[in-house]
């Protein structure tokens, strides 16, 4: 059996500062709505509103923070962002104890925490090269995975969990105590030195990532299949609750223990994506996530005339499953050829394509939904699924048998 590849402290360090923040942030995120309609009184329009705001940073400031990226140190740029994330949660709680909390103030402080998120989503992908050797680049970015969904599998309910046992504030506090440790795990993170970019307008900085992303055979088709997928994958969203309950007549209970699937088919891929990964050739990695992505909304319109929660349960474990492997594969490919100046860019660039996907998507799930009924929007989500997917196999990153070699610059940690 073939060893694996070394990683090194400096990577743990991070994966570890990940674990932290994401575990901090999916707290934060299951105990705002919760404040806002148990302590606030907010119905359905205030939290959809809620929702929003807490995503615009990811619409707003992916670009501006990918710039920084790639002329600051990214160690930096996170740790500022996971202070921001504390100075969030601290600004919600001193409010409430104030009594002066609102639900425009709960998306304020929830859009500077989310503001945090943006800034280490841009900069770890940029970062993990310089700490890891090219061999290693799959298990460092499926280990960062597994941290994730670890945190999205866990982070949810144990902020339910803490809100009930001990309170909406004393959660926020334990949030913040766990994103102060991710903070310190990043500021003992030593990062190679770069060379300095010069001076440059950032309209044309962007322009020139841009430009790579679209004039690239392989990333172009990436980027069309992830805003695809999103899209596809949000329209779906937008109705399965009220879906869930008419139509497969479930309770709330059952409604969140189905979509938790969606979290457990992370943590189970996640977990074996290194023995996946090493048995597959490279580009079939990359189909795999699409095509479980095509399966699972298969599966979700099926109980349209085989109402179960069963099934819905496979759907949305495939669709938590399968894109773990897509997320590990297409992030190793973008790091190997992507030029080391323009990745934070590049990072930035997919970003606000695939979170700007989403809600564009619910817009469209909610229109349709209200015009022609959730089924319709089962089946126009199932039709994206399948345009995402013959994106992705007409395209040659499915064709690649090994990672392509680093381009010139990437300069892996040896």
């Amino acid at each position: 059996m073939a060893s694996l590849p070394f990683l090194s402290p400096a990577f743990h360090r991070l994966a570890w500062s990940n674990l932290a923040a994401q575990s901090a942030e999916q707290i934060g995120l299951a105990a705002a709505p919760i404040v806002a309609v148990l302590m606030l009184g907010a119905g359905a329009s205030q939290t959809g509103l809620l929702q929003a705001v807490q995503t615009l940073p990811f619409l707003l400031l992916a670009i501006p923070l990918g710039l920084l990226a790639d002329r600051t140190p990214r160690r930096r740029l996170m740790l500022c962002g996971e202070i921001l994330r504390v100075a969030s949660f601290i600004g919600i709680i001193i409010s409430v104890e104030a009594h002066m909390l609102s639900v425009a103030m709960l998306a304020a402080f929830g859009f500077v925490g989310a503001t945090g998120t943006v800034a280490c989503s841009v900069s770890a992908p940029s970062l993990v090269p310089s700490l890891v050797a090219r061999d290693g680049l799959t298990a460092a970015n499926g280990r960062l995975e597994l941290v994730r969904s670890v945190a999205y599998a866990a982070g949810p309910a144990l902020g339910g969990a803490l809100v009930g046992w001990i309170g909406a504030m004393a959660a926020f506090a334990i949030a913040a105590l766990i994103s102060c440790g991710a903070a310190v795990l990043l500021g003992g993170l030593k990062e190679s030195p770069r060379a300095k970019l010069p001076p440059r307008n950032p309209i044309q900085d962007i322009a020139e990532g841009g430009r790579f992303v679209f004039a690239h055979p392989l990333l172009r088709p990436i980027l069309a299949t992830a805003v695809v997928f999103n899209i596809a994958f949000f329209v779906q969203q937008a109705v399965f609750v009220p879906y869930a309950v008419h139509a497969l007549h479930l309770s709330a209970s059952g409604v969140g223990v189905t979509m938790a699937a969606y979290g457990g088919g992370m943590l189970v891929a996640a977990l074996f994506a290194g023995r996946i990964m090493r048995r597959l050739p490279f580009g079939m990695t990359i189909a795999i996530g699409p095509l479980t992505g095509l399966c699972a909304a298969i599966a979700m319109a099926v109980t349209i005339w085989v109402p179960s929660m069963a099934v819905a349960m496979v759907s949305f474990f495939l669709i938590g499953a399968g894109p773990i492997l897509w997320v590990i594969g297409t992030t190793t490919l973008r790091q190997l050829v992507t030029p080391q100046r323009l990745l934070g860019r590049v990072s930035a660039i997919l970003t606000v394509a695939t979170f700007g996907a989403r809600p564009l998507g619910a817009g469209i799930g909610a229109l349709i939904g209200g015009l022609y009924g959730a089924p319709i929007c089962l089946l126009l989500a199932l039709a994206g699924f399948g345009v995402q997917a013959l994106i992705i196999l007409a395209s040659p990153a499915v064709h690649l048998k090994t990672q392509p070699q680093p381009v010139g610059d990437l300069s892996p940690a040896e």
